[in-house]
């Protein structure tokens, strides 16, 4: 089994990225969506939040409040720090065990993991490739705009104080084009998938 790490900028298409490869047989896991599962009630990760910072996050059913607790985390250089220190070993180490269990049941071909910091968060260490998922800056706006809305101004702020394409590149092992209609970059993701096999 491969386990593939797929990275890239706000708007350049990974959910469509992913929703094709794991219709052709993948795996697929979102670093994001698992750090709001460990987030959980009752789980470990949970725990150390709240001993970390009280209870005031919490809402009227014990689950922490996102929208209370992305105030306090990102009003906070330090607070993110913290929340960073917590979550994001808990969702690796959660992915590592999973890989494993993944490996031993030999019911998948390719296990793919998909996270905005993939290569800064050390990644490489666990994954056998990593594809980068590229689209030019105009297309990932035009993206953004029509399929979240809100001003494109938010967005060009986001892409500026996200990495660049050049780091990207230099950290990957494989270069994806997805500027154009997905049917092109479907080809290009099957040629990738055949290749595994």
């Amino acid at each position: 089994m491969k386990v593939i790490g797929i990275t890239g900028g706000i708007g350049c298409g990974k959910s469509a990225v992913l929703n094709y490869l794991e219709e052709n047989g993948g795996y697929v896991v979102e670093a994001d969506k698992l750090a709001h599962r460990l987030m959980r009630k009752g789980e470990d990760t949970y725990n150390k939040i709240i001993d970390t910072f009280g209870t005031d996050i919490l809402n009227d059913e014990g689950e922490i409040d996102r929208v209370v607790f992305r105030e306090v985390v990102f009003s906070d250089q330090n607070a993110l720090k913290k929340l960073n220190v917590i979550v994001h070993p808990a969702v690796k180490d959660y992915i590592k065990q999973d890989i494993k269990h993944k490996r031993d049941s030999l019911k998948y071909n390719y296990y793919f993991i998909e996270a905005a910091l993939l290569i800064q968060d050390g990644y490489k260490s666990i994954c056998d490739e990593i594809w980068y998922i590229y689209a030019d800056v105009e297309t990932r706006l035009d993206r953004l705009v029509s399929g979240r809305g809100g001003k494109k101004e938010f967005y060009q702020n986001v892409i500026a104080n996200q990495a660049n394409d050049n780091y990207y590149r230099d950290n990957s092992d494989v270069v994806i084009d997805n500027s154009g209609d997905i049917s092109i970059t479907q080809n290009v993701l099957k040629v990738l998938l055949n290749k595994i096999n």
